[in-house]
């Protein structure tokens, strides 16, 4: 993916969270130059990966199998393996008509899904087995 369509993506977000009153922390702005100038206060925000991701899950389409995320709020992945600080994650997600995200679970992390937008959210939940397969069961 090209950094101007990372660009688009991130630019329309932007514009649809806003034209539903949500607004990003003042990070989601910030510069090279900008991060340039901090020191450990931003350590948190770098080491719990907030801020802006946008994928295709490895699949080179994102159209049609792609996510934006903005993580506000997230567990450090050596937290979760000790059960121990944020076992959660706020984050913004935003799916296009027709686009999808693939089959995924946690282990250790909870997670709220709150439909902000309106659209139709459709999730599906499966069981899983100890080796991380999809179980029989529901």
């Amino acid at each position: 993916m090209k950094r101007s369509d990372v660009n688009a993506i991130i630019r329309d977000a932007d514009a649809l969270l806003r034209q539903q009153g949500f607004f990003l922390p003042p990070f989601a702005y910030w510069t090279p130059e900008d991060w340039g100038t901090k020191g450990k206060e931003v350590r948190e925000i770098v080491e719990n990966g907030l801020g802006w991701d946008i994928t295709d899950f490895g699949l080179g389409n994102y159209e049609r199998t792609g996510l934006f995320l903005f993580t506000i709020r997230n567990g450090h992945p050596k937290n979760l393996r000790r059960m121990q600080g944020k076992l959660y994650a706020e984050k913004i997600m935003i799916v296009d008509v027709d686009q999808v995200t693939p089959l995924h679970f946690h282990w250790n992390k909870s997670e709220d899904i709150i439909n902000r937008g309106g659209g139709k959210l459709i999730i599906q939940l499966y069981n899983s087995t100890e080796d991380e397969s999809l179980a029989e069961t529901s």
